[in-house]
């Protein structure tokens, strides 16, 4: 395990350290928007934190209800900067599902933009209009204190069908330097270029905290960027490492890769890349990509790395400095559940309000993932598949009990079941698989859904069946549903 934190720590005056170093050099790259050095970005923040002060308190919670623009990031660290703790969510969000946020946490202020859903009732509001002005304020100190103390909360699918508010440290931050070397092969002098949008977690995580804590440059696609145009964006501003999930490097292999001479190699995580386009993107661009697996309770812990590569098919090795094991059903194994020691200082403090459900998460003194993996000679851990029924799409996991729970409500469905169905060697989808009278429109069933959920949970494929599998016990086979379903569709 490395060294402890400082023993008074604050996660923004950590990740803006190299300001007063490197006040000139580029923090932040929006191609065709504007270029942010170092000195201009913690100016921004710590300006936003005093502004931040007049209307919250140390303590208290914010829910950011941004789009994908930089002050997503900038108020994200403002308020840790402040002693406030933020919320980030998805700006695809509707609004009951921010409304459920909103009462479980009490936010004290709700930093808002135009267009993007918000919670109903009367809640303190801050509009994205009024931030430029706030970020010229005078700058705040830094709120140093115990690096075990909240700094920020990002919710999670739960089993239950129930999001769950995650409560991380102001030690997480410190705890990703584990991967500079275990992952991403990271210096100061590097580009590292994220296709994802600046509110997803693991863009501010790997495309924009890591970079500016070690004084490199993150260079992140304005909105609306479509894949397509990413491989001469990192030709212009001579990426040196480019991070995405596996479903942009799909799109972008879609065409041929023009050569990018700066382009070291690739990063991916959110959900498992497919061999067959590693193989084509170290085919056309003579690069690699390196794997990452994690999940928002601890980030990524389980990678593959330029000074350690995973061998073919694997998720890669423990990263130096963590503690992982297999527990099986009796202890730790070379096949079994992932888990991760308690120490680990980029592992949650709990879920919010949850004491019991964070309590059912450990064997011991072990934190269970839900992903079961096996472990070869040599160390490197090869992923087997969920426990549960968890569905990802796209890099966020979805609960599919959350979806279930919305498509019930249809007055023409019975019964619903949700999955994650394999449609190509590279692709994965959410379907929904229901009972009831007749066939519905499968256009209407996924505006019923999009209703009440986000984009990325609405069920792409709808199945209507005459009953759902269902073991001993009553509980719905959802399993069974995926393997029929890729049986019927070639994808067994």
């Amino acid at each position: 395990m490395q060294n402890p934190p400082p023993l008074s720590f604050n996660m923004a005056a950590y990740v803006l350290s190299q300001a007063q170093l490197r006040a000139d050099h580029p923090a932040l790259i929006v191609p065709g928007l504007h270029v942010w050095t170092y000195a201009a970005l913690e100016r921004a923040v710590r300006g936003l934190a005093t502004g931040l002060l007049g209307r919250a308190s140390p303590g208290d919670h914010v829910l950011l209800r941004l789009g994908n623009t930089p002050d997503f990031p900038i108020t994200y660290l403002a308020c840790i900067a402040a002693g406030l703790i933020p919320v980030p969510t998805s700006s695809q969000l509707t609004v009951p599902e921010v409304d459920k946020m909103a009462a479980e946490l009490r936010p004290a202020l709700v930093v808002q933009a135009g267009g993007v859903a918000a919670p109903s009732g009367s809640w303190p509001v801050l509009a994205q209009l009024d931030l430029a002005a706030l970020q010229t304020l005078p700058p705040a100190d830094y709120a140093m204190g115990d690096p075990n103390r909240p700094a920020y909360i990002v919710y999670t699918s739960g089993t239950s069908g129930h999001a769950r508010a995650v409560v991380h440290a102001h030690r997480a931050i410190w705890a990703r330097r584990m991967m500079w070397d275990g992952w991403y092969g990271l210096t100061p002098d590097d580009r590292l270029l994220h296709a994802g949008a600046f509110n997803w977690t693991y863009t501010l995580g790997t495309g924009l905290m890591d970079p500016w804590s070690i004084g490199a440059t993150a260079i992140i696609p304005r909105d609306g960027t479509d894949a397509s145009a990413l491989p001469a964006l990192m030709a212009a501003h001579h990426a040196t490492i480019f991070a995405a999930a596996p479903g942009v490097y799909r799109r972008m292999l879609r065409q041929p890769m023009p050569a990018i001479p700066s382009l070291r190699h690739g990063l991916s995580a959110g959900e498992k890349l497919p061999e067959p386009l590693r193989a084509a993107w170290q085919d056309q661009t003579g690069t690699a990509i390196y794997e990452a697996f994690g999940m928002s309770e601890c980030s990524t812990f389980i990678s593959g790395s330029p000074q350690r590569p995973a061998p073919p098919g694997a998720l890669g090795y423990p990263q130096p400095g963590r503690q992982i094991a297999l527990i099986g059903a009796d202890g730790p194994s070379d096949t079994g559940q992932i888990a991760i020691h308690r120490s680990d200082p980029g592992l949650l403090l709990g879920y919010f309000g949850q004491p019991q459900d964070t309590a059912a998460r450990y064997a011991g003194d072990w934190f269970l993932t839900g992903d079961e993996a096996t472990r070869d000679a040599s160390g490197a851990i090869t992923y087997a598949g969920r426990a549960d029924d968890m569905m990802n799409a796209g890099g966020t996991r979805v609960s599919p009990g959350e979806v279930e729970a919305v498509l019930a409500r249809h007055p023409g469905i019975t019964e619903v079941a949700c999955a994650e169905v394999r449609v190509s060697s590279t692709l994965t989808l959410i379907a929904a698989f229901y009972t009831g009278p007749d066939v519905i429109d499968d256009g209407a069933l996924g505006k019923f859904a999009g209703a009440h959920l986000a984009a990325y949970k609405v069920p792409r494929i709808y199945v209507h069946r005459s009953a759902l599998p269902r073991g001993a016990n009553n509980k719905l086979l959802r399993r069974a549903l995926r393997t029929e379903w890729e049986a019927a569709h070639g994808q067994a």
